[in-house]
């Protein structure tokens, strides 16, 4: 946690940078006067409706099915904690405190519009929740991505009315009502309207939307890092990457990944040795079409942005409060515009995992290396050097291309068919996050495989971007000899992709790369 960090929550749209600060680095929240005024002002129109008698959904009747049942005013608060309590029914794993805490920002950031009616004690109980680094405990099944995610919100509100269970500020596993009482604060009791707007969100999806389009936004850069590595072991050319050659084929994520392999490959002795007098004719596809395919993998993260940031500046409940005082119904919770692109993410990690697979194998490979020893073993035979290495990557694509079969295809209806379409949006973020995490891991062998394979190169020196790469993976990782377990060399690897300390280092030695 930074108690240094703070983000001010206004009426308008949190920024992507503000959300990953509450999220991963502990930021505290803090609730503008522009958003109290919002929230005061759409209070008002409730309470006007729930002392009309008028039957308003949310206000003063059931839900989902039962919406044409009118509750008395007596029943209204046991009505919305019977609604949290019933719709907390999530099961498995707990999700990653970094999941919960973007979900209850995004919801908060919602209820700061002035779209959801709910009280301003309500909502800054909430932010308080969020600031005393208090994290719900709330299951990985559950949402059906309609109605928004229904489930995990409801158990972050559980723990709004001291319920349920929580992890606290030490991450320790405790009841909810003992962790509220050590930080302070108070259990709140829901009034009309506030269980729905606590719950109908995109939020959980749109959350994991937004890490993995910060992930991914670094990893495409590790993808083209470790191409130009890869090219320069197995005596490949740059060539292929020049402005003119790409300029026929327009597209700005595969012009980006064409300057990045340029610019880290400057000044390579290695390519410069075989420029004239090659009898090779082109390099193999993962090598030659690598811009393309990391170019459509960057373009599809630039078209999520666009999607993420739209669903950012939403204000998703269902009724809402419109600013004329009217209660109305709408469709806006249904997922389907964020689940989309949360398979499409999927789609491109896998194709970029694969790509780098196989320029992995093609340089372990002394049929296709071009001269490098077979598996880079130091005595082939006796040693197997990084074969087993690549059967990781391997096993790990597999999977990854079983994630990329898409979670928005399907539909199961719920709530005795009226909520008869859905958008598993959350089942969709919640394997992108393993498509993530399994990209990483791949790209972190080939830049370790990559590294071992410009040693054997020497003593041509590689370009100033990827000898900046070799070096780093070198001070984490002994030179190659005799065999020994690779694991941990692959986890220190993987350790330097996911932290983003090879992009910090190439970037150090080359500049920004884009």
């Amino acid at each position: 946690m930074n108690e240094m960090l703070l983000v001010v929550l206004h009426a308008g749209p949190p920024t992507m940078d503000e959300l990953l600060a509450i999220a991963r680095r502990g930021a505290a929240v803090e609730i503008s006067d522009e958003s109290t005024a919002a929230i005061e002002e759409s209070r008002a129109h409730v309470e006007r409706l729930a002392r009309s008698g008028e039957p308003v959904y949310g206000i003063s009747t059931g839900f989902g099915a039962l919406a044409t049942k009118y509750i008395e005013p007596a029943k209204r608060r046991q009505l919305q904690r019977a609604l949290i309590r019933s719709h907390a029914a999530g099961a498995g794993a707990g999700v990653e405190t970094e999941v919960v805490r973007a979900m209850m920002m995004l919801r908060l950031s919602t209820l700061c519009t002035g779209r959801t009616g709910v009280r301003l004690s309500t909502v800054q109980a909430y932010a308080a929740l969020l600031n005393a680094h208090i994290t719900p405990c709330v299951p990985e099944y559950g949402s059906l991505g309609c109605s928004g995610d229904l489930a995990p919100l409801a158990h972050c509100a559980l723990a709004l009315m001291g319920q349920g269970e929580v992890r606290d500020a030490e991450s320790a596993r405790r009841p909810a009502a003992e962790a509220l009482t050590a930080a302070g604060l108070e259990p709140i009791e829901l009034e009309e309207k506030e269980g729905l707007a606590l719950i109908n969100g995109t939020d959980g999806m749109l959350g994991m939307l937004v890490m993995a389009i910060a992930d991914l936004r670094s990893l495409v850069k590790v993808a083209d890092i470790g191409t130009a590595m890869t090219v320069e072991a197995l005596l490949g050319t740059d060539r292929v990457y020049t402005a003119d050659l790409q300029s026929l084929r327009p597209h700005p994520g595969q012009a980006a990944s064409a300057r990045n392999l340029m610019r880290v490959m400057d000044g390579s002795q290695i390519t410069a040795s075989h420029r004239t007098g090659d009898p090779r004719v082109q390099d193999a596809y993962s090598l030659r079409c690598a811009p393309q395919v990391a170019g459509a993998a960057r373009d599809t993260v630039s078209h999520a942005e666009a999607v993420a940031l739209r669903e950012m500046a939403s204000a998703i409940d269902n009724p809402v409060v419109l600013p004329d005082g009217r209660i109305e119904s709408n469709g806006n919770f249904h997922g389907a515009p964020v689940a989309y692109v949360l398979d499409f993410l999927a789609i491109a990690a896998a194709d970029l995992a694969s790509m780098s697979e196989r320029r992995t194998d093609r340089m372990l490979d002394p049929s296709r290396s071009n001269g490098l020893p077979p598996f880079l073993a130091k005595d082939p035979g006796v040693d197997s050097g990084h074969m087993i290495a690549q059967y990781t990557q391997a096993s790990v694509v597999s999977e990854l291309k079983r994630l990329a079969a898409p979670a928005s295809v399907d539909s199961i209806p719920s709530s005795a068919m009226q909520e008869d379409h859905v958008s598993m949006g959350w089942n969709a973020a919640r394997k992108l996050r393993r498509s993530v995490e399994g990209l990483e891991l791949v790209l972190a062998i080939e830049v370790l495989v990559a590294a071992r394979a410009l040693d054997l190169r020497k003593p041509l020196a590689a370009g100033v971007g990827t000898e900046a790469a070799r070096a780093l993976v070198r001070a984490h990782v002994e030179q190659a000899g005799p065999d020994r377990e690779l694991s941990a060399e692959i986890e220190a690897a993987r350790a330097l992709v996911g932290d983003g300390t090879l992009v910090v280092s190439v970037e150090g030695a080359v500049g920004t790369l884009e």
